[in-house]
């Protein structure tokens, strides 16, 4: 998987799945575009590049609003020229609790990231892949709770499920241009996303809940940020040039085995 010469953007790239993806591109010859709202955490991200004799910049952003996806897609074009792959993957997982008791702001606001992000980043990024006339790859950051239901995650569940309508939508008005749009959808995956679940799930002992909720995976343990990066750059690669409108699914074996899907919430 060689991105020498080609030019990666990555959204939520400060950390977790983002970071690991940001870095691979980068070690494969990529330069990078790092995008976060954390500009600490994205700095760090886009010095570590560097520091490893690689190219990146980092751009601030909020990816729920336009004016601001406009802004990281024109940086990443001021400065290298072009984008040629996308891992559209910012999101967060809200709170948790019922249908019945979920807050609406938290439902409003899960949604404009985890959904609205998504489709704004599509629409801009793809902008400029069909002005540059080169093709290009895109990989949208869904989830295994985008292909089931999970009791007390209604909004995530709901964002996650949008995520995969729009890749496949996406896909098939881009494919004849030459871009390629795909999904990938981790399981649970060890980052601060599944942290601050165990913690909501048992403030007292979060540790607990991580035993319970491995012992449900076939392999016994959670995912990496790197293993889900590896999926990323391999659909945005050569190597798949005959993959679009796909989901690949990173968990351990947790969907393709029923009797292993236990919800976190028992």
């Amino acid at each position: 998987m060689d991105f020498k010469d080609k030019v990666a953007l990555v959204t939520g790239g400060g950390n977790g799945i983002g970071r690991a993806t940001a870095l691979g591109f980068a070690a494969r010859g990529a330069r990078v575009v790092i995008v976060d709202r954390d500009a600490a955490a994205g700095e760090a991200v886009a010095g570590v590049v560097r520091q490893q004799g690689g190219e990146a910049i980092f751009v601030v952003a909020d990816v729920t609003d336009s004016k601001s996806v406009q802004a990281y897609v024109a940086r990443a074009v001021e400065t290298y020229g072009r984008i040629d792959c996308f891992h559209n993957n910012a999101g967060i997982e809200g709170k948790i609790a019922t249908i019945a008791d979920y807050d609406e702001a938290m439902f409003d606001q899960v949604i404009a990231v985890n959904v609205k992000g998504v489709f704004l980043g599509l629409k801009y990024v793809l902008k400029q892949m069909l002005a540059q006339k080169g093709g290009g790859a895109i990989v949208n950051t869904a989830s295994t709770a985008g292909l089931m239901g999970s009791p007390g995650m209604p909004a995530y569940v709901a964002s996650k499920h949008a995520v995969l309508g729009l890749t496949k939508t996406a896909s098939g008005e881009v494919a004849r241009q030459g871009i390629r749009v795909n999904a990938v959808c981790p399981g649970p995956i060890d980052t601060r996303m599944i942290q601050d679940l165990q913690k909501q799930l048992n403030p007292a002992d979060p540790e607990r809940v991580a035993a319970t909720y491995q012992s449900s995976i076939p392999l016994g343990r959670y995912g990496t940020a790197e293993e889900v990066a590896n999926t990323v750059l391999f659909l945005c690669s050569d190597l798949a040039t005959n993959i679009t409108g796909a989901h690949f699914v990173v968990d351990g074996g947790r969907t393709s085995t029923p009797g292993a899907v236990t919800s976190m919430n028992k």
